[in-house]
């Protein structure tokens, strides 16, 4: 081990999301994983962005109560169809439901980053805006990948880095890895500036 990676701070994870983990391990190898216990009540017109932002931040300030001379890192997704959220499924009917709503339609997914410093008090925040087009589906073709994927636990009922992918006309973002639940090239900015030698 090198004095650099012995001076590197703890990175603690404010999620028990295995997406979330499985995207930060590209970045770093080590690190904590805590559950913020955060409530994720939305408030009556906030804008989905708004909502992604609020949580991002408050479960990185609920898992930083727990962790001294850490980063802590909390982010959250809200996927939006004509104004309205798509919250997860979580039983098959609803992910149908959601899937056939979205059948031809573009569904914009808000996926915000919170990184906070505890050895010195900073916050940094983003947040990435992904449009995805959905072709066509038939009734077959959503009751198909459904049962193959099982994606009840998942914002817009599909699993874009798995068979989702083929549900899709396109995707415009400027960051893939936002649309799975962690924005990675805002997340290396922000560790860079807080001192993670990244790579």
């Amino acid at each position: 081990m090198s004095l650099t990676d012995l001076m590197q701070p703890r990175i603690v994870l404010g999620s028990t999301s295995r997406y979330r983990a499985d995207l930060l391990r590209r970045l770093v190898p080590d690190f904590e994983q805590s559950a913020p216990g955060t409530d994720e009540t939305p408030l009556i017109g906030e804008a989905p962005a708004q909502r992604a932002l609020r949580l991002a931040i408050a479960k990185a300030e609920a898992t930083a109560g727990v962790w001294r001379d850490a980063l802590v890192i909390g982010s959250d997704q809200v996927a939006e169809l004509d104004g309205r959220i798509l919250d997860k499924p979580g039983t098959t009917e609803r992910a149908r439901a959601q899937l056939a709503a979205s059948s031809g339609r573009e569904v914009h997914f808000h996926t915000a980053l919170c990184l906070l410093d505890t050895r010195n008090g900073r916050r940094h925040t983003h947040v990435d805006h992904t449009c995805v087009r959905f072709r066509e589906l038939t009734a077959a073709e959503i009751a198909r990948y459904i049962e193959r994927e099982q994606p009840l636990d998942c914002a817009g009922s599909f699993k874009c880095e798995g068979l989702g992918i083929s549900l899709f006309e396109s995707i415009d973002n400027r960051d893939p890895s936002a649309l799975i639940g962690l924005p990675l090239i805002a997340l290396a900015r922000m560790l860079r500036e807080a001192g993670v030698a990244l790579p």
